[in-house]
């Protein structure tokens, strides 16, 4: 793609018609940014379509179920690739910080992860029972591991290579673009159309390839060589890192409504079970329906919410967090009346939940890559992941309460979370108009 296509594709997205803006990137990078910033939306768009196609929540369940693996590694499949992703960075970003183009770093992780992606097909081709499940589980351990660097250094790049009202435009339009893939893949999932295993595999490795595209893609962007200071031994790193939230309010006020906003994630599994009752068939059928629900509020609003991102990150999270509780109310209001079931009832909800936990992913993303700075942003991006890993590992515990008090009283509590979320993310200060 020639210099001049790009140029046009870059103030096409951006509405960038009299200059660049340059914000807080090195000026030597302004000249490249056009490149970088279509580059950065194929990479990240390449990502999410495989994220999609092997969401361990909906298709390695299914699969893990088809050949016959107990269900304790079923189990284990949502835990593992959450929490494995987020937990290990706190002690790797130190590590990570001795490179000076951490661009490196992001590509060999989404490497990683097209090896690991193929390796679940393989193990899903040729093992069945126990031995698939333990296959499966460990391969997607290594990808969530391999995630994990991708995540804490993908922050710091997109940082240093788009400028601060871009970077929210980027991560949307990739997220709309991948959505449209998913939206194919769910439907045919949901449909049945075409037997469902040889799309689930054939679905695998077209991630796996898409993890490998995306690693060279990454690899030629035009980073500027960063501060490699504070890198030297991980554990002491972790330490220092904990203690930037005794140092900075925002920080901790940031993480506080992050967190309490991890029930977007946690909430539709819950929801799917209480609108299916039990049935095994049709519960599958509302899965596959959460996928094209998940893949279509992305492609509605993802753009959408990265150009308010731009313009008010704290905005987005507050309008995210309302509407992430407007969604889980509407869910008990709906099963009260007895709608849920309806063949309207689960997909609007979910749907409308989905447009929020887009809301929340851009938001959060935006707004701690604009709060902090270039020396920073890596140790804050870790400090906050490894605190929602833990969150989320935590998590589990929902499934405990469901069974004894009910999904209802999950929702309920899902929903009282997204609402303290709107109070803490009032206090959140406007980064996007602050000049660093």
């Amino acid at each position: 793609m020639s210099d001049t296509t790009l140029d046009k594709a870059y103030r096409m997205l951006t509405s960038e018609d009299e200059g660049r803006v340059c914000k807080d990137i090195p000026e030597s990078a302004c000249n490249d940014q056009p490149r970088n910033f279509v580059t950065h939306i194929a990479s990240l768009g390449a990502t999410k379509t495989a994220d999609g196609l092997i969401d361990p929540k909906l298709v390695l369940s299914w699969l893990l179920t088809q050949l016959g693996a107990p269900a304790v590694f079923i189990g284990l499949l949502v835990p593992v690739r959450e929490s494995g992703a987020l937990l290990p960075q706190l002690l790797t970003a130190a590590s990570l910080r001795r490179l000076s183009k951490r661009k490196w770093a992001w590509s060999v992780g989404s490497a990683v992860q097209g090896l690991s992606a193929a390796s679940i097909a393989l193990a899903a081709i040729f093992l069945k029972g126990s031995a698939a499940g333990l296959a499966i589980v460990c391969a997607l351990g290594v990808l969530a591991l391999a995630r994990s660097v991708c995540s804490v250094t993908y922050k710091d790049v997109l940082g240093k290579t788009v400028s601060k009202a871009r970077r929210g435009t980027a991560t949307g339009t990739a997220s709309s673009l991948a959505a449209v893939f998913v939206i194919i893949f769910g439907a045919l999932l949901a449909t049945g159309a075409v037997p469902r295993m040889p799309v689930v595999l054939a679905g695998l490795l077209v991630a796996a390839g898409l993890w490998l595209l995306a690693a060279i893609l990454f690899s030629t962007l035009q980073e500027e060589a960063g501060a490699t200071e504070g890198g030297a031994n991980p554990l002491n790193a972790a330490l220092e890192n904990f203690g930037l939230l005794a140092k900075d309010a925002q920080l901790r006020r940031f993480i506080a409504a992050r967190g309490l906003l991890i029930s977007t994630a946690l909430a539709p599994p819950f929801m799917v079970a209480l609108g299916s009752e039990g049935d095994t068939e049709n519960a599958f059928g509302g899965l596959g329906l959460l996928v094209i629900a998940s893949a279509g509020a992305s492609l509605l609003s993802s753009y959408v919410w990265g150009r308010l991102a731009d313009r008010s990150s704290r905005k987005v999270l507050i309008f995210s967090a309302v509407a992430a509780t407007i969604a889980l109310v509407a869910t008990l209001s709906l099963n009260a009346a007895g709608l849920l079931s309806a063949i309207w009832g689960l997909p609007a909800v979910i749907f409308a939940l989905m447009l929020a936990y887009q809301g929340v992913r851009l938001g959060r993303s935006t707004h701690l890559v604009d709060m902090a700075t270039q020396d920073t942003r890596a140790a804050y991006t870790a400090l906050s992941n490894t605190i929602i890993g833990l969150l989320l590992a935590a998590g589990g515990a929902f499934s405990l309460i469901a069974e004894y008090a009910g999904v209802p009283v999950v929702i309920g509590v899902l929903a009282a979370m997204s609402a303290l979320s709107v109070l803490a993310s009032l206090g959140l200060k406007e980064v996007q108009e602050s000049e660093d």
